[in-house]
């Protein structure tokens, strides 16, 4: 809407750069283009305010299809006044020449003219087709509303453009729609349960790859541990083995020392023993010498002290062999002598006449 203010008995205008304004003083037209400020005498001017900029204006229509079915379109218009001039003289676009507001409402009736001739091509092509393929024709009806849009002549002779015609949905009442869902609705589920399914018996055939792993494993781990058993047993064995080796060798080895230890020992005791039956013959011949040399002293001894003996007189003999007699016998604590022991000692002794 312009911007119209009061000076005095004068009124100016301050126009937008997408608004079209006409300033008309009687039958002769003094300005008119967007974007335009002026100044004007209010009691004798005409005004006229088109809107230039492109409006969307929203459809909202029921349709049959070829099978009864009541469905509902919605699509979108995009238009624009493409002459403000043609469009100002076929409608009223006056605005107030004091205020600057708008004396009617020019774009109502634009935008029933659009959405009559809109409707018109979509009951016609959905009239010719059964509500599923009424359904999915987005594309057809968008087509046949453009078309006819674009040439229709009543939109040129009041100067509007239509830009494009968008259809948005085109659906049926709330309850054939949960219907038709259904079937879909099913095949999803069908196909839900069946996926549902196959995941879990996709889980399943992994719980048994599983368990049959976790069975293989133990299993090979008892395997492997009745290897390492049998391996424990074989290394023990062979221990043994080489321990009783080792101490068979030990024991011929320390067998083989004690029998040279014996028979060094024999040596040297068979040595010791010829040494000492050696220094035994060697002793018992210096003893036996040793003996003959006394005794061949003695009896050299013996032979002088009989040639001794033979020299000395009888009496003196006597005397020699009583004293060696009485050496020889044994010792007398008290002798008695008698009278007649006496005599017949004197007896003995004194030799015969």
């Amino acid at each position: 809407m312009a911007d119209v203010t009061r000076r005095a008995f004068l009124r100016h205008l301050r126009g937008t750069p997408t608004s079209w304004v006409r300033l008309q003083v009687g039958d002769r037209v003094r300005r008119e283009g967007t974007g335009l400020s002026f100044w004007y005498r209010p009691l004798r001017a005409v005004l006229s305010e088109v809107p230039v900029d492109d409006r969307e204006l929203p459809l909202l229509f029921h349709a049959r299809t070829e099978d009864f079915a009541d469905i509902t379109v919605q699509a979108t218009v995009t238009y624009r006044v493409a002459d403000p001039a043609l469009a100002a003289r076929r409608l009223d676009f006056s605005i107030d020449p004091r205020t600057g507001r708008a004396r009617s409402r020019p774009l109502d009736q634009v935008a029933t003219l659009l959405a009559e001739l809109a409707q018109q091509p979509a009951l016609d092509l959905l009239a010719r087709m059964p509500l599923a393929e009424a359904l999915a024709a987005i594309a057809p009806v968008r087509e046949a509303v453009a078309a006819t849009l674009a040439a229709e002549p009543r939109l040129a002779d009041v100067g509007v453009a239509v830009v494009s015609a968008r259809v948005v949905a085109i659906r049926p009442e709330p309850e054939l729609e949960r219907a038709l869902q259904t079937p879909t609705r099913e095949a999803v589920q069908v196909e839900a349960d069946r996926a549902t399914y196959a995941r879990r018996a996709q889980a399943v055939e992994q719980e048994r790859s599983i368990a049959e792993n976790e069975l293989q494993n133990k299993i090979e781990l008892a395997r492997r541990e009745q290897q390492l058993v049998e391996q424990h047993g074989a290394n023990s064995r062979r221990k043994v083995e080489l321990d009783a080796a080792a101490e068979l060798a030990a024991a011929q080895g320390t067998a083989e020392r004690e029998k040279v230890a014996t028979a060094a020992a024999a040596d040297r005791a068979r040595v010791l023993a010829g040494v000492e039956a050696d220094k035994e013959r060697t002793l018992a011949a210096a003893r036996a010498e040793g003996v003959r040399a006394v005794g061949h002293a003695e009896a050299e001894a013996e032979a002088a002290k009989l040639a001794a003996y033979a020299e000395l007189p009888p009496a003196v003999l006597q005397t020699l062999a009583v004293r060696e007699l009485a050496g020889q016998l044994p010792q007398i604590g008290q002798l008695t002598v008698t009278p007649d022991l006496l005599t017949d000692l004197l007896a003995r002794l004194t030799p015969a006449r």
